[in-house]
């Protein structure tokens, strides 16, 4: 019922914007990329179309992606009969995204953003919600439901990825020696509520600092405390990213067949302190570097990422440490043909412990019709190395396919 009235909430929304006198507009030319941010599907430069008031004084411009998959996963059964473990499971169809949102901008200083994923349940039904407001373009202010600023795998466009799925590093939970159930965190921290103060210098350093709830895109509402550790400091997700951008601004962007003679790179450090993020049990200090370079018809990117545990005082348990790393690459062999390969490290069970996943990747991508729809192929094969014992070798893959095969056909408007 309420994931109704949230559809039912949204769609009146559109319509009476719709309804506002404007003139709808074929958009031939690009359009500032500052007006057009959805972190969904990049629109600069594509044809469409948007709504305008006669005065010029507001844009409207709306979006749609949708992603259909088939997937097929294999897993080990750790030795366990197969009427208790199946090899083959979580395959079939399914649809990652199906999200309608729209962007704009308002007195040439207000940009905004909302989208609905009608391909999820409960907070993350609300996708995004967020306004920005652009006192100087080297000091701008965004609130809402945003991406945090961490990690170049999730802060690349949705519908303009390399793979069809995230590396397993960034959206696979770690494992703890501790019953603990409620405190299984993974490295990215993804879309929060918060604030955030960011900019652009010199066209070339791009800076966000930003505070979030820190409980991610399933909760939409304000349910944090102060600390036990540290009464003066409320419980919640304090980030920064600091980007390089020596050629210009880098779109956010792991492939663009409309983008195959341009120079960009960005080299990025970040960072984030998430006060008890596992309520009464720990707080979680990650640090990321990362790398991307997308010169003609090719794109490369290598990222790493660090995240510390430190239990709270009640718990009186030793810290623990994780790391995880990621080197992938993109050809376009044609103006429509992507080739893509991807090696993805994660050291799942702590520093603590020997063994480490190992997991290699190729895909293809297709590009069909003018480039709004999209064909991706990948496999992946997940090996284990460096475990003490047997044990630790099969608990480290626990929920992770050994093979795993995805195709994905995605539309964008």
């Amino acid at each position: 019922m309420k994931q109704k009235k949230i559809l039912t909430l949204a769609t009146a929304a559109l319509c009476s914007l719709l309804a506002l006198p404007a003139i709808a507009q074929e958009t031939e030319k690009k359009i500032d990329d500052k007006y057009v941010e959805n972190d969904v599907v990049s629109l600069a430069g594509k044809k469409g179309f948007s709504f305008t008031t006669k005065a010029g004084d507001f844009l409207l411009k709306p979006y749609v992606l949708v992603q259909t998959c088939a997937t097929l996963n294999e897993y080990d059964d750790q030795g366990l009969e197969s009427y208790y473990a199946k090899n083959i499971a979580n395959t079939g169809f399914a649809v990652p995204n199906a999200i309608l949102g729209f962007t704009g901008k308002a007195f040439d200083k207000v940009t905004f953003n909302l989208s609905i994923n009608a391909a999820k349940s409960g907070g993350a039904l609300l996708q995004q919600a967020w306004f920005d407001i652009a006192l100087k373009d080297e000091f701008r202010i965004r609130a809402g439901k945003f991406k945090t600023p961490f990690m170049h795998a999730y802060l690349s466009t949705l519908g303009e990825t390399l793979f069809p799925v995230l590396p397993f590093s960034a959206s696979a939970s770690i494992l703890l020696p501790y019953d603990i159930n409620y405190a299984v965190p993974g490295f990215a921290t993804g879309f929060d509520l918060g604030v955030q103060l960011h900019g652009t210098l010199d066209n070339r350093w791009n800076y966000q600092v930003g505070v979030f709830n820190g409980t991610g895109i399933n909760v939409n509402t304000a349910t944090k405390t102060n600390t036990d550790d540290h009464s003066w400091l409320l419980s919640l997700l304090y980030a920064g990213r600091l980007a390089y951008m020596p050629m210009g601004q880098m779109p956010a962007s792991q492939g663009d067949p409309e983008n195959l003679n341009d120079n960009k790179m960005q080299i990025a450090v970040s960072a984030s302190y998430n006060a008890e993020a596992e309520y009464l049990s720990s707080s979680d200090t990650r640090v990321g570097l990362e790398f991307a370079w997308m010169i003609n018809r090719f794109y490369f990117a290598a990222e790493g990422y660090f995240m510390n545990m430190h239990f709270t005082k009640i718990m009186n348990k030793a810290d623990e440490n994780f790391w995880a790393a990621y080197v992938q690459g993109g050809y376009f062999i044609t103006p429509k043909l992507q080739g893509a390969l991807r090696y993805d490290f994660m050291d799942r069970n702590g520093t603590k412990k020997g063994g480490l996943l190992n997991m290699p990747a190729v895909g293809v991508n297709y590009y069909f019709f003018n480039n709004n729809l999209k064909l991706q192929l990948m496999y992946q094969y997940l090996g284990r190395s460096g475990h003490d014992t047997q044990a630790d070798r099969d608990a480290s893959a626990i929920g992770l396919a050994r093979n795993s095969a995805t195709a994905m056909l995605q539309f964008t408007f």
